[in-house]
């Protein structure tokens, strides 16, 4: 009896073989995120749970909780939905809808009478954070002042004041590289255009009262081109910034700075210089 082996694209019984071709992940020009899925998820930097971002109606991102809720056990003022992935800051009528993470996050004190539903996944989650910190797979975020530079800056570009989410020198570009992972320049290049640290007003916002400290120290790159600083602000290395089309595996760490928000982020002295990254241009 002659043997009849298989042939390379079917299988022993004579099925065809099927091979999937991988294709290359691609931002549609119409998304309106540059990030791809893969990079809109992450974990709370304080409670160290699963948290999943999307961009909002006004550009900004919010980090939901990664599961659906029942609609009928979320207060409507907590209830979000996405169209088409964008977060929108109410029900669509359905029976389920997502919830924001800073509702949920143990680290945060609960905002009011939440209902039961709301508490017991509030104390699933500490449970969880508990967990990960006691067997050393999560670290909680501690943001002191340690008298050389500030662990979250404020810088100053763009006509707008940003809470950076780490200091300066340690800004990470977010954009992909050609071999699907996060690209680990930073974005203060030697060879670029540098900020100063210099102290300014404390500037509220309209309508608020005036913080006590009168001056901040604050990163400022508003004497850098338009060019830099909106690098800066999408947060890329140089080489990546002159690639626009280039997807992004990761969020920019930004957060607007509100000065009654985050007072325990004003500094009233400048910080000692312990880089030449820290000089100015």
């Amino acid at each position: 009896m002659c043997p009849n082996p298989a042939s390379a694209g079917r299988h022993r019984d004579g099925s065809p073989r099927t091979v999937c071709r991988r294709r290359p992940l691609r931002v549609a020009a119409t998304s309106p995120s540059r990030l791809l899925r893969a990079g809109q998820s992450g974990r709370c930097r304080q409670c160290g749970n699963r948290i999943a971002f999307y961009p909002r109606a006004d550009q900004w991102f919010i980090a939901l909780h990664p599961v659906e809720l029942t609609a009928a056990q979320v207060p409507a003022a907590c209830r979000w939905h996405l169209s088409s992935g964008i977060a929108h800051p109410h029900g669509d009528g359905s029976a389920w809808c997502r919830i924001p993470h800073t509702v949920l996050c143990p680290h945060r004190a609960l905002a009011g009478q939440l209902g039961p539903h709301i508490a017991a996944l509030r104390r699933q989650l500490a449970v969880r954070a508990r967990r990960l910190i006691d067997t050393g797979a999560f670290t909680p975020a501690d943001e002191p002042f340690g008298g050389g530079r500030p662990d979250r800056p404020v810088v100053q570009l763009l006509l707008g004041r940003y809470l950076a989410d780490r200091p300066v020198q340690d800004i990470r570009c977010v954009a992909q590289t050609r071999h699907r992972h996060r690209c680990p320049h930073p974005v203060l290049a030697p060879h670029t255009p540098q900020g100063v640290w210099t102290l300014l007003p404390t500037d509220p916002h309209h309508g608020q009262l005036a913080p006590p400290d009168g001056s901040m120290a604050v990163y400022d790159l508003t004497r850098l081109p338009y060019g830099e600083q909106l690098r800066w602000r999408t947060q890329r290395c140089p080489a990546h910034a002159a690639a626009p089309g280039v997807a992004d595996l990761a969020l920019a760490g930004w957060e607007v700075f509100d000065p009654l928000l985050h007072t325990e982020h004003l500094h009233a002295r400048l910080p000692q210089p312990e880089t030449s990254h820290q000089s100015g241009a």
